[in-house]
């Protein structure tokens, strides 16, 4: 069973997600174990302290090395190969590939969630990836360690149920967007399902497929295709 650890300040905004759907599916079956551990608990003083203002001014408040190091360490403690991630805008671009690679992994992950102006730089001592949904900045790190931990377990197998679930997906390849695809009635309000794939013929259907979502990839991604490109 894979352990994911939350390192947060809002447990609560987990519970939704983590009891629901997929997730909730999966810690069921006994794919993953989900555990959030609340920052707060490890602060200073009779306020559980967990932030103060930076070492050479500026804005807003840091998250303190102290709080931060002994929620990992009660972590490590639970799943002692488990690595550290953080969450972070400036961590590498998080894609479908680091996705497949985390969920083939045996070890489970520990992620922390920043807060305010960030934390103070010598937690990274026990961080292994810094990682970033994207170049925006949010609140806090939650929302980005949801968003990673929902593209890991699904990808583990016997997690979605069909064998070839998440291989037919967008970003699958790494290069191309998914095919379009249709389900009953076979026409709605004048739209009609393409014929070819009504017809049983399986070679037709998957070269309609493959066109389509090469089709869809330069309409909509065209990157995606120059990326491939350049690796040949």
């Amino acid at each position: 069973m894979r352990k994911f650890q939350i390192v947060t300040l809002f447990p609560e905004m987990f519970t939704g997600v983590f009891g629901g759907s997929m997730m909730r599916k999966a810690q069921k079956d006994g794919y993953v174990e989900l555990l959030t551990i609340n920052l707060r608990e490890f602060g200073l003083g009779p306020r559980r302290t967990v932030d103060d203002t930076p070492y050479g001014g500026g804005d807003g408040m840091l998250l303190m090395v102290e709080p931060l190091w002994r929620a990992v360490e009660q972590a490590k403690e639970n799943d002692p190969t488990a690595r550290v991630v953080i969450m972070t805008p400036r961590g590498m671009r998080w894609k479908q590939a680091l996705a497949q690679e985390y969920s083939e992994q045996d070890h489970g992950y520990i992620f922390i969630c920043g807060r305010y102006e960030g934390y103070d730089e010598r937690i990274m001592a026990l961080v292994d990836q810094e990682l970033s949904v994207g170049d925006y900045v949010l609140t806090g790190g939650e929302l980005p360690a949801m968003t990673i931990i929902d593209s890991i377990v699904r990808l583990i197998p016997g997690v979605l149920g069909g064998e070839n679930s998440a291989a037919i997906e967008s970003f699958s390849d790494g290069e191309t967007l998914e095919f379009p695809q249709y389900t009953r009635p076979e026409e709605w309000r004048g739209m009609k399902v393409p014929e070819v794939l009504l017809s049983g013929h399986a070679a037709r259907i998957e070269s309609w497929k493959m066109e389509q979502a090469l089709e869809r990839t330069r309409r909509l991604r065209p990157d995606l295709l120059d990326k491939g490109d350049s690796r040949r």
